[in-house]
């Protein structure tokens, strides 16, 4: 593979995690193997291994986006990779709502609904974060 594959491929486990990347890409098949390598290759190498934006930045875009377009699953992943990014829970807070203005309360609904179940999978307390103020 090419050394931005290899480069996406890294990014990508970091945000999103070894063992759902690594599903991903051993479960492809003839059908849909050149797109897991589009995606890890310019999504993941290109676009995320830029000097222009850090990674927290990156994974508020990838918020607002997913979000904005109605893609929950793929939000769900972003806002996991953002926690693994080290976003703040007052910076993600503050971009759910900035997505509830912007893109519609529903989204913004939406968007709280998908936190709160990350927040149990990875047992994580907003209650007492001392970032939320």
């Amino acid at each position: 593979m090419s050394e931005m594959y290899e480069k996406g491929l890294a990014n990508r486990r970091d945000v999103l995690g070894a063992d759902y990347v690594d599903r991903a890409i051993n479960g492809a098949d003839r059908f849909n193997a050149g797109f897991q390598q589009l995606l890890t290759t310019y999504c993941w190498g290109e676009i995320w291994s830029g000097e222009g934006l850090d990674r927290r930045q990156r994974s508020l875009n990838n918020l607002c986006m997913t979000a904005a377009s109605g893609r929950m699953h793929e939000f769900e992943l972003h806002f996991k990779g953002a926690l693994r990014n080290g976003v703040s829970l007052a910076a993600l807070r503050d971009t759910l709502m900035q997505i509830a203005v912007y893109c519609g309360m529903p989204a913004g609904v939406e968007s709280f609904r998908v936190a709160r179940k990350v927040f149990a999978e990875l047992d994580i307390d907003p209650e007492t974060d001392d970032s939320l103020g």
